[in-house]
């Protein structure tokens, strides 16, 4: 995969008309549709900007929720062209429909300076189809593309990789972080490169795990994960989560990493709850001494030491997946422990979308990660060293 990828700031966009991929799929109020949080919005402004500066004529458009080729009320854009406005202190013009007539007048008339977002791209069932003919009339309103909306880079859609048929494609500032990060993360990391894994499966990390142990000094399994490879290694589990068709996967890990001279640790000890509840009667046990009517929850205190220690003398640390059962207070201990080591660290740090980059910012500690990736599949996929069809269709540098 070639992550060095032709930027925004590279083209000439002065008074051409710019396709803008962005990534406004932002949490709502359900009973009112209201935006909850404005941060997706936020972290497309640098691009936005900087297009509107250089004298381009910027043509929003993003998908929002899943409306599955459907009109629906409460997913249109309207919203978030209103909060973009406010950010931006300029108006941003909000088109109907998405290739209509009311969205190919406002495009026509788009002068540079000017931005305009058209309504969610997933209204058309063409989009998630990467339909040729619904591509090709979003490029025609265009002559230059840029893609900024890294969450969706992994999907084979018509604005994330379709219209680069048409348009020469680049690059925004977002989707260059992330591909300059996790890919010198990935391809030349500073040394010792440890990986953190953890979330409930297995199977979700099959790829990611099996990639990298080609790549890092140290992998580090916690969460639901890993009681598959404690149960693979002989012990006792009780009601722990497990995937039993993943046995044999999970001893096929544990001998690549010592033929590979690869660090793989796990859980030494855990904390066990009587059940999955929030206020269950809970106890911290060794590893090898899982009472068997109780279930793993999260890692205990000497794994916290054990891993905290790997990831204080670590260079580059790539963290995806929380190490327990984060949402109940009790067992967020292991998540939090490894968020502070991480924090403290001084290593290049990665965290990679979804439930830890969620850890790590309700934990306080996102100002003091290196990175922490806006996309949770795009990332895990891209740590799978597996080809991002909207990545693979921009132009190479």
């Amino acid at each position: 995969m070639n992550y060095n990828k032709m930027s925004v700031t590279d083209a000439d966009v002065k008074g051409k008309k710019v396709l803008l991929r962005c990534d406004f799929n932002v949490p709502q109020n359900k009973e009112t549709g209201e935006i909850t949080s404005d941060k997706r919005i936020v972290a497309a402004i640098p691009t936005i900007k900087y297009l509107l500066d250089n004298g381009a004529a910027v043509i929003a458009c993003s998908h929002l929720g899943k409306p599955k080729g459907e009109w629906k009320e409460k997913l249109t854009l309207a919203p978030v062209a209103k909060r973009l406005s406010e950010l931006l202190g300029q108006d941003v013009i909000f088109a109907k429909d998405i290739i209509g007539e009311d969205a190919q007048a406002k495009a026509a008339a788009l002068k540079g300076g000017e931005i305009m977002l058209l309504e969610n791209l997933r209204f058309d069932i063409r989009e998630e189809k990467n339909g040729a003919d619904f591509a090709k009339a979003l490029a025609d309103m265009a002559e230059i593309y840029v893609s900024d909306a890294f969450g969706t880079v992994h999907r084979a859609h018509a604005s994330t990789a379709g219209v680069a048929a048409y348009l020469p494609a680049y690059a925004g500032m977002l989707v260059e972080k992330e591909l300059s990060v996790m890919g010198k993360a990935l391809e030349n990391p500073v040394r010792p490169f440890v990986a953190v894994l953890g979330g409930a499966k297995v199977s979700d990390k099959i790829g990611v795990i099996n990639n990298l142990l080609d790549k890092a000094d140290t992998v580090i399994i916690g969460g639901g994960m890993a009681y598959t490879f404690v149960k693979a290694m002989g012990y006792e589990i009780g009601n722990s989560l497990l995937e039993a068709d993943k046995l044999d996967y999970a001893r096929d890990m544990l001998k690549k990493a010592e033929e590979k001279g690869v660090k793989l640790l796990l859980p030494i000890d855990t904390a066990v709850g009587s059940e999955f509840k929030a206020d269950c009667e809970y106890k911290v046990v060794d590893i090898k001494e899982m009472p068997q009517d109780w279930m793993g929850l999260d890692i205990g205190p000497e794994t916290v030491e054990l891993f905290s220690e790997a990831i204080k003398n670590a260079g580059t640390v790539v963290w995806n997946g929380p190490m327990g059962v984060f949402e109940f207070e009790n067992f967020a201990v292991g998540t939090k422990a490894m968020a502070k080591a991480l924090a403290e660290s001084g290593a290049i740090s990665i965290v990679g979308g979804g439930d830890s980059a969620a850890a790590v910012e309700k934990l306080g500690f996102a100002d003091k990660m290196t990175h922490i990736s806006t996309g949770g599949g795009a990332s895990l996929e891209f740590l799978e060293g597996l080809e991002l069809p909207g990545v693979a269709c921009l132009l190479n540098k």
